[in-house]
Formats: C-alpha cells, structure tokens, sequence
C-alpha cells in the first residue's frame, strides 16, 4: 500500500508598460500581531496611472526599504552524485540541486530522460550562475498567503466590475469532481486550496494573459492564460492558476526555510537571489521563473512587470501589508490526535506539503486499519482535533478553525479562514462528512477517511495545520502537537517521526504494528 508521494493534493508536477499622475498612497502603520488581527479596508481598485516624466522616481519611490541580508544557502562549487529514488524526475532533482534540466541530461548523456531506474547513479554539475537578480521588493508577506488582508475581498464582485473575459468564464473542472465553476469560483477555489491571496491570483492572471480586464485577450491565452504549456495537463483556468498557486507557494516557503540560493529559469540560467527580498518576493521571483527566460522574468519581477499590474488593479501593495504574520511566541493550540479512543491508527506520513508540493511541510498523515489494498472504505471516523467552526466542507476537505484568539474585535473561531490558527483534514468522504457551519467540541465526528479530494492511492486522513493563512511547518519551530506526541522531521518529505516521552514512532509506509498509534 502506498501512501509516500500519493498525498500529493493536486497534479503539481512541472511539464516544463504605462503611461502612468498619482503617487503611492501612503503605507499603513505595521500591524502588531498582539493586538490580533484588523480587518483591513478594501484598497482602490480603479485604474491609476503615473505621467512618464514621474515614472523614474516611481521606480526609485515605490518599493520599501531592502530587508536585512537573508541568510543564503552557498552555491555548489563542486560535482555532486545522486542515487535515484523510487518517483523522482529529472525536472525535480535539476530543481533540487539548482541546474537546468538540459544540463543535467548533457552531464549524464541521457538518450531518454524520461526513463530513470530505481538505484541509478547520475552526477550532479554544480550551477554555473548568471548576474544577481532583482532587489525590487514586489509584494508584502501577507498578500502572497490567503490571510486576515484577504477576508474583506469580494472576488465575484471585483472580476465583474473589471468586466473582462474572465467575469464570462465558464469551466467544469474535472479535479473537483466535474463541477461547473465561474471564474471567480476557481480563482476562489484555488485561493482556499492553495492558500494564496486571490488578489496576487488575479493580478498574476492579468499580467501573463490580461483575462481580468481584457474582454477579448489574446487568441494564444484561451486553453492556457499563464503560458504553462503542458499538452492538456495544464489546460483550463483552474490547472494553470493551481500551477501558480505552487509555484509561487515554492519560492514563499523556500525562502522562509533558508532552503534556496538561486532560481533555474525557464531558458536554464541560473539567477542568484538577492539577498534583501522578502518571502512574498521570492514567492513572484520563483513563478516568473518556471515561465520566463532572463530578459522576460528580469522585467516582470521589476517596478515595470507585475508591480504595476498589481497597483493598477489593487493600488499599493504594501498598503496591505499585516506584519508579522506570525507573532513571536506564538504557541499552537491543544491538539488531540484525529481518531476516536481505542482503535489503532497508522503514521504513515511524516511532515510533507500542506498542498501540493510547493507549500511548508505542513501535514502529517494517519491511515486507518482496513482489509485489502488501495483506496477501502473505513467505517472509522476522524473527529475534531479541538474546539471550533467548520469554516469549508467540500470535495474531500474540511477546514475547522481552532483560533482562541480571535481577530480584533471578535471572539474565538470567528469563522474566517483567513485567519488565526485551522486545522485541514484532507480526503474525508462524502458520506458522513459533517457540514459547513457546524460547530464541534474536540472528539466529535468529521468524517470517514477515504481517497476523496486531491489525489491519493490509499485510505488515510491528511492533516495540515495554518495560521493567519500561512501553512505551519509540521518539522521546525512550531512542530504539531497531538496529545503530547511532538512531529520531528528528518529533512526528507514523508519520513519523520512522532515522539512522547520516551517513545518514538516511525512513519512507514504501510499499516503495521510497528507504526500503530492509540488514543
């Protein structure tokens, strides 16, 4: 039975100017996360524009000051070697290790790079690195993530107001279960996945195929506005914004880990990164990369490239800025494990993506005990991990806000996804699956485990823990806490381990005594 690498919540593998007379509004006061969580005014939303002569010092005005030096990871200056791994690609580990695909097909003389063995040794070049990219600081942490900035945001309304060939979009979208969606559905669907802020979404749609604003866009945008073109895995709104979503989740959460030191651009050139941006930069420099070549991604991470686009739709970036997203001292809520008293789960999954494989290592993964192989059903419930409002219910997921804080002015589980601390509990079964709305105490039913939702090969449960949008590594500062088990990472995806007092419990890959867990 396998669960490793089939947890994977959505298809994310990589196929491989203006005129502009008014200058920035001014930037909110930073925002103290103690004091909780404002409900920020919508920003302007119609179109603004700067007169050439002014656009210098836009240029020079209009990013904040550089962030203190991030930590960076040192280029590889010597050859490396690889053994490969059951369900790696060429395309992950050229990323992994910071080349360009061709390269490493040439290093190796592939004739087929499409077929790797298990046990295979390949060498690894070190990354022959272009100039520096971009200093310009694009967007604040808190409009990457689906957060506390995003919760005033009418997407139907604004995609209407805008009146382009995206408020006339129509798509039955086959990864949630051939529902018919709008436009602003999928942009909302893949913001809730995701949890990336649907302005960035749309402000990435328009720049690459002008679908926001543009009644008639360009013919070459129809099966694929974003550019990624993949045969037909790719085709269709919601694919092509899931892909974004990914992509801009990677460079965000990489970024935070200190786990990235250069971009592999679409044309293989390799860009050190600047070492004063952001996380939500870094999250715009990694998308624009996967797309562009260095000429096209060196102007679409400018104040000329997505920048503008941003303000002409939204205004000021950094107007929305909500700082720190997550305050010092943070601590989790009590959690208790998802499954009732006396019955023997199996850890199965150490900490891995949240969503996808571009976001923190968010989740952790439990499997019941059922007879046979693959995707069985299990009369077994998963409950409550604590107290709270069931925010979402739908195709597989459920989304249950556990804040006790509250956001300003509120009250604990305000009922806003968007902020404070949520708990996903992934592939849960249709029927039985408790509804949107529901309030439930901890131990209280959720659902049946299944494959329902994302894609998975076998029967489990995926939990994924959020504050204030930003997925909570399961293997770092913040590690999840179930019924005093603490999540330890290994630093490779799935394998870790949970650990009470004296006892240590493994993830395996399979339901065993060995990796069995009570209540």
């Amino acid at each position: 039975m396998a669960w490793r690498r089939a947890c994977l919540l959505l298809l994310c593998v990589m196929a491989p100017a203006l005129a502009c007379q008014q200058s920035a509004p001014d930037a909110q006061p930073p925002w103290n996360a103690s004091q909780g969580t404002p409900l920020p005014t919508s920003a302007p939303t119609e179109k603004i524009f700067f007169a050439p002569a002014r656009r210098e010092a836009f240029d020079t005005l209009a990013t904040p000051t550089p962030d203190p030096p991030h930590r960076l990871p040192g280029l590889r200056t010597e050859p490396e070697e690889y053994t490969i791994q059951a369900g790696d690609t060429l395309g992950e580990i050229a990323h992994r290790y910071g080349v360009s695909l061709e390269t490493l097909i040439q290093a190796n003389d592939l004739p087929n790079p499409n077929l790797l063995e298990v046990g295979q040794v390949i060498k690894v070049p070190p990354p022959s690195p272009d100039s520096q990219g971009s200093a310009y600081k694009i967007i604040p942490d808190s409009e990457l993530v689906y957060g506390p900035g995003a919760v005033t945001f009418n997407i139907a309304e604004f995609v209407q107001k805008q009146n382009g060939y995206l408020a006339r979009y129509q798509q039955q979208v086959e990864d949630l279960g051939n529902a018919a969606l709008n436009g602003a559905q999928i942009v909302a669907r893949v913001a809730q996945q995701y949890s990336v802020n649907p302005r960035l979404l749309l402000a990435v749609l328009e720049y690459t195929s002008g679908w926001v604003r543009q009644a008639q866009p360009p013919a070459e945008t129809m099966e694929f506005p974003l550019g990624v073109r993949d045969q037909t895995r790719r085709a269709g709104l919601y694919r092509q914004l899931a892909y974004a979503a990914n992509q801009l989740n990677r460079g965000f959460y990489l970024w935070r880990v200190d786990g990235v030191s250069s971009w592999v651009l679409s044309d293989g050139s390799v860009t050190p990164i600047a070492p004063t941006i952001n996380a939500g930069t870094a999250g715009v420099q990694q998308f624009f990369a996967a797309l562009y070549g260095r000429s096209d991604w060196d102007v679409a991470v400018s104040s000329k490239g997505l920048f503008t686009t941003y303000f002409e739709l939204f205004g000021y970036p950094f107007d929305y800025a909500l700082e720190p997203l997550i305050p010092p001292g943070i601590r989790q809520p009590t959690l208790q494990l998802p499954f009732e008293n006396g019955v023997a789960w199996s850890f199965t999954g150490g900490p891995h993506g949240g969503w996808g494989d571009g976001s923190a290592w968010a989740a952790l993964d439990f499997a019941p005990p059922i007879t046979g192989l693959g995707c069985g059903d299990s009369e077994l419930w998963v409950v409550a991990m604590a107290n709270g409002p069931i925010v979402r219910s739908e195709t597989g997921e459920v989304v249950q806000d556990v804040d006790t804080s509250g956001i300003a002015g509120g009250s604990p589980g305000d009922g806003f996804e968007q902020t404070g601390w949520t708990i996903l509990y992934m592939h849960i079964a249709a029927a039985g699956r408790v509804q949107a709305g529901a309030y439930l105490r901890a131990g209280e039913r959720i659902g049946h485990p299944s494959c329902e939702g994302g894609f998975s090969t076998a029967t489990h449960t995926h939990l994924a823990r959020r504050y204030n949008g930003e997925w909570i590594p399961a293997d770092q500062k913040l590690p999840f806490v179930m019924d005093g088990w603490i999540s330890r990472g290994t630093g490779i995806e799935y394998d870790g381990f949970l650990e009470k007092d004296d006892l240590q419990l493994e993830a395996l890959d399979a339901v065993a005594p060995e990796n069995h867990i009570y209540r």
